[in-house]
């Protein structure tokens, strides 16, 4: 149960953080088209690897928002040995 502040009584949203691997594959066309396997479905792109880097993290927090609505669990991340550039992305949303 969120905790209570101030007089006003205003709520505290919790929070939980969640960190994926992003997968940032360099498109022929110029920029980064970007995949998180442990998401399915979830691509994104930039013109640029930060633009990426932050669509990717964009896109990661509504899909995880998304799953959290519909009451179904967001799931563990998926570490890959591949040879694109790998990061964790993190976010943080309301839990």
């Amino acid at each position: 149960m969120p905790k209570k502040k101030d007089q006003d009584h205003k709520e505290d949203h919790l929070m939980a953080e969640y960190s994926y691997t992003v997968l940032f594959e360099p498109a022929q066309e110029g920029g980064y088209v970007v995949t998180v396997p442990a998401l399915p479905g979830l691509v994104t792109e930039g013109d640029t690897l930060e633009e990426a880097r932050e669509r990717a993290a964009d896109a990661i927090k509504g899909y995880i928002e998304s799953l959290l609505a519909d009451g179904l669990p967001a799931p563990a991340d998926i570490k890959l040995n591949l040879e694109p550039k790998k990061e964790e992305v993190k976010i943080t949303v309301p839990g």
